[in-house]
């Protein structure tokens, strides 16, 4: 898979995600495909069962890219997700395989407030805008 495919696979990934078109946004794996959730442990196998564990999710959600960088089979996105208007900042790693994802993990953080420590060596920066 070349890169530019890869980079538009993914731009239709997301904004479907973003959509909630679950058809479309599940296009992207292949039938064997594993999600992997390491905070939480959970560890989803089947593209079927993936699209399944984010249809029965109950919360509004909004997908905002910040950014995706990859090349070849390895791609990740910098986005953040926003379950009923709080942000979560997420970071997936998606591995290729024949044009299709076979593993992604996705590591997810919430907001904090900077240290006073370092307060005065920073620079603001609005947490939704790209880098």
């Amino acid at each position: 898979m070349d890169n530019r495919t890869a980079q538009l696979a993914l731009e239709r990934h997301w904004q479907a995600s973003d959509a909630g078109d679950f058809n479309v946004e599940h296009e992207i794996y292949r039938e064997d495909a594993v999600l992997d959730y390491p905070q939480s442990g959970e560890r989803i196998r089947g593209r079927h069962n993936i699209q399944q564990s984010r249809f029965v999710q109950p919360s509004k959600k909004r997908f905002t890219v910040r950014r995706i960088i990859g090349r070849g089979d390895l791609w990740v996105t910098e986005f953040v997700l926003s379950y009923d208007d709080v942000p979560s900042y997420v970071v997936s790693i998606m591995e290729f395989l024949q044009g299709l994802v076979a593993h992604e993990t996705q590591y997810f953080a919430d907001r904090f407030e900077p240290a006073p420590s370092r307060v005065h060596l920073v620079e603001r920066i609005d947490r939704m805008s790209p880098p």
